[in-house]
């Protein structure tokens, strides 16, 4: 028995538990989208054709970025 380092509770198998792992990934996958979306979608280039409510994600993106770097 082992406990998670994760969630920190008991492990049965010795070893961190699989949906904790998953869960561990999707979280860092997530960050990496948020962290990269507005180069992917280069605000620089066509902004007019977006809708106003991925203008105002993509601008609250990209100071929340802005602000973790200069942090």
């Amino acid at each position: 028995m082992k406990i998670c380092n994760i969630c920190h509770k008991i492990s049965a198998t010795g070893k961190d538990h699989t949906d904790c792992i998953q869960k561990r990934s999707i979280e860092v996958e997530d960050e990496n989208f948020k962290n990269s979306i507005a180069e992917k979608l280069n605000l620089s280039k066509d902004n007019q054709d977006l809708g106003i409510e991925v203008k105002a994600i993509l601008e609250h993106l990209s100071r929340e970025k802005e602000h973790n770097e200069n942090s």
